[in-house]
């Protein structure tokens, strides 16, 4: 948008340049001398044509550098846009990103609905793109470009916390209370960021107030998954369900046998491990919550609830919520022992669209439903 409007500036500016040699004396127009004229006057006449020129050029010369370099100081001005260049990806389920600029070229990733990339140029009605690790063309149709009400959407704004422990404030002062506090390097929603020298982000206990000067602001967006990517997400969702099918037929042997008892819920949805994990956490219930701790019966933060949890299946788990929303393997369907990620918090799915989590100082270690209580960022399964 502002890239337009310095161009249509300095349009402008052209046009005025035309306009002002056009409006020019006829005299200082023409390319000869006057009729009739004498020789003398003649060349008199022809000197002050040049000068008169000379003189109307030089000063549209520097009114038009004046323009451009004012349009030039406009750009330095005002930033290009976080959104510029972006395309998102609409299309029913993906779009093929290839080697070149047409259906000829090889398949070397795939571009999902909603994702997005940055247009590095244009070839005929192919753009080419890079979106993370894929770099490759896709057909203009199946993208919108520059549609910054779209890739707001589509997209999450991240405040990235840089410092060891961050408060998150009631109110944009150092002198209102303390909401809740997060660990560095957490990734939080922004909500709003109207307030000078303030962001507004989302943690379980409410949306609070930060300062700039301990947070990384970013966008964050879906991407595009390369053919090797695609290659190894399948091979390891495959062995995670050839692990899952395992522990469940051994687990099944057990009971047969009276060796030993099932776990699992009435729905027995999901995998054995997977509802032993959701088992296993609801007896810590009523537990206290200690920002940075990471005992069950002691007390434990959010991560440090679920990275426990999983230790007693021999798995672990980095101590980091947003750290957590990289684990495992990605899913849509909800299973008992599902990771549930939030914004600056973490829970394990127990089924019946409830969760068990570590809460707040106030909760502690407490159930809650419905799961979608805030915003999803991601489902993660291990088991």
């Amino acid at each position: 948008m502002n890239k337009n409007r310095r161009i249509l500036r300095i349009a402008a500016c052209c046009m005025t340049a035309t306009i002002t040699l056009g409006s020019l004396p006829a005299a200082v127009r023409a390319d000869m001398p006057i009729a009739g004229a004498p020789a003398m006057m003649s060349i008199a006449l022809e000197d002050e044509v040049k000068n008169t020129f000379q003189t109307a050029s030089a000063g549209i010369s520097l009114n038009l550098a004046d323009c451009v370099s004012a349009a030039s100081q406009e750009a330095a001005a005002e930033p290009e846009s976080e959104y510029a260049d972006i395309a998102i990806a609409q299309v029913d389920n993906y779009v093929n990103v290839r080697d070149a600029a047409g259906e000829e070229g090889n398949v070397v990733g795939k571009l999902y609905n909603n994702s997005a990339a940055t247009v590095e140029a244009t070839e005929g009605d192919w753009y080419k793109i890079t979106s993370g690790n894929v770099t490759g063309y896709v057909k203009s149709e199946f993208v919108v470009r520059d549609n910054e009400e779209l890739a707001k959407q589509v997209s999450r704004r991240v405040a990235t916390v840089e410092t060891e422990t961050l408060f998150v404030r009631t109110e944009p002062t150092t002198e209102s209370d303390v909401l809740g506090m997060v660990p560095d390097q957490e990734e939080l929603t922004v909500t709003d960021e109207s307030v000078d020298g303030w962001t507004k982000v989302s943690i379980e206990e409410g949306e609070g107030y930060v300062s700039n000067d301990y947070v990384n602001k970013s966008i964050e967006f879906v991407t595009a998954e390369s053919k090797e990517e695609e290659e190894a997400r399948l091979a390891k969702e495959e062995a995670e369900r050839q692990a899952a099918a395992a522990a469940a037929e051994k687990a099944t042997a057990k009971s047969k046998s009276g060796k030993g008892s099932s776990t699992l819920p009435a729905s027995s949805a999901g995998s054995s491990t997977g509802n032993a994990v959701a088992n296993y956490a609801c007896q810590f219930v009523g537990n206290p919550y200690v920002y940075g701790g990471t005992s069950l019966t002691n007390g434990a933060d959010c991560s440090g609830f679920v990275m426990s949890v999983y230790a007693a299946f021999g798995v672990g788990l980095p101590h980091s919520s947003a750290a957590m929303c990289g684990v495992g393997y990605g899913v849509s369907d909800m299973q008992p022992g599902d990771i549930i990620c939030y914004s600056g918090h973490v829970a394990i799915y127990i089924g019946n669209n409830t969760i068990v989590h570590a809460s707040t100082p106030e909760s502690g270690i407490k159930y809650t439903s419905p799961v979608n209580y805030k915003p999803i960022l991601a489902i993660r399964r291990i088991f």
